[in-house]
């Protein structure tokens, strides 16, 4: 079967909208926190096969992996307060992009950060690609996501964010579900914009802790803040004429370690040195958007 799929190269171009942000802030500041951890892929849980992506670099094939799932662990165990503390103590408020089987393995740490004010958002059932799902399981993986956060969180989701590649369909399923507001597969552009009922809210590979992974360039704190801080003093510096957003993408596991987190802690302290920022999470963006752009797309 082939998809033939439409792609938009040219954006906003030169006509990008003016910034719509609350109290006249030039840049938006989205943190995102991933959630993953009970749903990396795992034979020790039944599944076909065991996470390869984490930061031992031996995979093992057809046994049961207590390494890598004790990598994982250390996101809830340990790393997960360094980060919500950083956030308090700049009253930041952040979203938490969660997979539904890592909320059934944590519920106490959603319903935390629930009460500290954060935004609970879908992030796939397993952590794992939705390329080549046939839409009636893509559709019920969505859905059963969507219950298990509304549950566990008791908040119902707005926003959706596939690991890596979605399928095609994607996106019409979501508008279908009718739950979500905006969706964050897209890596395209430092701007919101509008694909018909959804806001889509651009994520970045780049702003993000991934980086620390072997061979994703980042070895110290001061790697990440240095390069984190770039982005936002350019994106802040283009706010002043139209609208920009910065996404900052986190994981308990990696920048919650005691080397690394100092690194957010610095990011955290520059974007407070600076007036005219809204830090928000992304439903508040989002809605933000929706009702200023809503009729655009």
């Amino acid at each position: 079967m082939v998809f033939r799929m439409t792609r938009n190269l040219r954006g906003y171009w030169n006509d990008a909208p003016a910034a719509c942000w609350p109290d006249g802030a030039q840049l938006a500041v989205s943190f995102v926190v991933n959630i993953e951890e009970g749903a990396e892929l795992s034979i020790a849980q039944g599944d076909e096969r065991n996470e390869s992506r984490y930061e031992a670099v031996e995979e093992v094939k057809g046994a049961p992996d207590p390494c890598m799932e004790s990598h994982f662990g250390y996101g809830p165990r340990r790393g997960y307060l360094r980060i919500a503390e950083a956030f308090a103590a700049h009253d930041a408020k952040a979203t938490f992009s969660t997979c539904g089987r890592a909320a059934e393995a944590t519920p106490w740490l959603i319903k935390d950060a629930v009460a500290r004010g954060h935004e609970i958002s879908c992030h796939g059932w397993r952590w794992e690609t939705h390329a080549g799902m046939d839409a009636d399981h893509e559709r019920t993986v969505i859905a059963r996501t969507y219950e298990t956060i509304t549950e566990i969180a008791g908040t119902a989701p707005v926003g959706w964010h596939t690991r890596s590649a979605t399928s095609p369909q994607t996106r019409d399923l979501l508008k279908q579900h009718g739950g979500f507001a905006y969706d964050s597969n897209a890596y395209d552009d430092d701007i919101p914009y509008m694909d018909g009922s959804l806001v889509v809210l651009p994520y970045a590979f780049d702003t993000n802790d991934m980086r620390f992974t072997p061979g994703g360039g980042f070895v110290h704190a001061r790697d990440f803040a240095d390069y984190v801080i770039a982005g936002f003093d350019r994106l802040y510096a283009e706010g002043a004429k139209a609208a920009r957003m910065m996404s900052i993408g986190l994981h308990p596991r990696i920048i919650g370690r005691p080397s690394r987190i100092a690194g957010l802690e610095k990011v955290l302290s520059h974007i407070a040195a600076h007036k005219d920022v809204w830090i928000a999470p992304r439903r508040a963006i989002a809605a933000c958007w929706s009702e200023h752009h809503g009729g655009t797309s």
